[in-house]
């Protein structure tokens, strides 16, 4: 149980920062536009390329399994970054606007949202790399486990983006809010990045 929280938390910690695919599903949350195909295709895909990262990270181990110290290196040099990015954007925050959705298609809307997630090179480090190296430090069965965790923290995500924007639009519009969200991913993602550094040596 403790692996899919540590998955939960790692995936949030990943999902919240402030970014082009959560301004896009606000604004259509607060236009109130096809509010449950895009939660559904960012939850989906997200699904998709978590599920895949730690599959295929596993196959690369399997084959090659003096890369796992290579991957736990990377992986501790990403988080310990991350963290850094986290710590400095706490220091200088900013925060998320989202301008009206206007009268966008059902077909634009998901061509968008598809674009931003697929296109978008970000999303493949932090679902496929990142959250697939980390769960695989874990082995069998807890990589799924943390993997059942991280994605349960994406459609989470989505769903409160999603039909919460009225609420939380006032929220994130404070900067003092992202200190405080991003001071918490610092923390997170830097204490992660130690444990692999301890792990590895």
């Amino acid at each position: 149980m403790h692996l899919v929280v540590a998955g939960f938390g790692m995936g949030m910690s990943l999902i919240v920062a402030i970014g082009a695919q959560n301004a896009f599903v606000l604004r259509m949350a607060i236009a109130r536009r096809h509010v449950l195909p895009v939660i559904a295709v960012c939850a989906i895909s997200d699904a998709i390329l978590i599920t895949a990262g730690i599959a295929g990270i596993s196959t690369l181990l399997d084959h090659a399994p003096g890369a796992v110290t290579v991957i736990r290196w990377a992986g501790a040099a990403f988080l310990i970054g991350y963290g850094l990015m986290a710590a400095r954007r706490a220091l200088h925050p900013s925060a998320l606007a989202a301008a009206p959705g206007g009268a966008v298609t059902i077909g634009a809307a998901l061509a968008t949202c598809l674009a931003l997630t697929w296109l978008n090179p970000h999303t493949y480090l932090d679902t496929v790399l990142m959250l697939g190296s980390v769960a695989n430090h874990y082995g069998d069965p807890g990589r799924w486990l943390f993997g059942v965790g991280a994605i349960a923290a994406s459609a989470v995500w989505f769903a409160a983006l999603g039909y919460g924007a009225r609420h939380l639009q006032s929220w994130f519009a404070k900067p003092n809010a992202w200190r405080i969200l991003d001071g918490g991913v610092a923390v997170l993602m830097l204490g992660l990045g130690a444990g692999l550094v301890a792990s590895g040596t």
